[in-house]
C-alpha cells in the first residue's frame, strides 16, 4: 500500500496531538520574568517598585514557592542593602479563571514560605503571574549610592489532581 500524502500529515497530527487527547498534564512558564529596574531612591524615605509578568500554563492545581536566601535581598557590591519586599499577583481568582489570591508584600526572606496556590480551571490553561519588587531604606537608616541587584527565584510544581 501507497502511503499518501494526506495519510502521512494525519498520521503526524496523531503522534503530535496524541498527548494532549490522552489529557498528558503540563506545567511550564512562558519564559522568565524580565528583569525589573525600580527609580533610584532620592532620600530617606522614599519607596520604589516595579513588576514584571509571565504566563504560566498548566493543566492542573499548582504551588508557587519563592527563594528566600539573601540573593533575593536588594544589594550593592559593597554589601550595603536595602529592605526588599516582593508581591505576587494572578489575572485569575481560582474561581471563574485559573489563578488565585494576591499575595501581598512579604519580606524577601519571608515570600512565599507558605506557597501561592493557583486553581485550574477547566478549559482555562494559562494565567498571568505578576511579580513585584519593593525596595526602601531601613528603618532610619540610608543607604549608600549605587546599583543593587537581587535574584528572585519561583518554583511552580503541582498540588493537586
Amino acid at each position: 500500500m501507497k502511503l499518501r500524502v494526506t495519510h502521512i500529515i494525519a498520521v503526524i497530527l496523531i503522534l503530535l496531538c496524541f498527548p494532549l487527547l490522552m489529557g498528558a498534564d503540563f506545567m511550564y512558564w512562558s519564559d522568565n520574568f524580565s528583569p525589573i529596574t525600580l527609580e533610584t531612591i532620592a532620600n530617606r524615605d522614599q519607596v520604589r517598585q516595579g513588576n514584571s509578568q509571565v504566563t504560566l500554563f498548566t493543566s492542573s492545581d499548582a504551588e508557587i514557592t519563592a527563594d528566600n536566601s539573601d540573593s533575593a535581598k536588594l544589594t550593592e557590591p559593597g554589601g550595603d542593602c536595602l529592605y526588599t519586599e516582593y508581591k505576587l499577583d494572578f489575572d485569575g481568582d481560582g474561581v471563574s479563571k485559573t489563578g488565585g489570591l494576591m499575595v501581598d508584600f512579604t519580606g524577601y526572606d519571608s515570600f512565599l514560605s507558605s506557597p501561592a496556590t493557583v486553581t485550574h480551571i477547566p478549559d482555562d490553561n494559562d494565567v498571568q503571574v505578576t511579580l513585584y519588587v519593593r525596595a526602601s531604606n531601613y528603618t532610619g537608616q540610608l543607604a549608600d549610592a549605587g546599583d543593587y541587584t537581587a535574584t528572585q527565584t519561583l518554583t511552580v510544581y503541582w498540588s493537586g489532581p
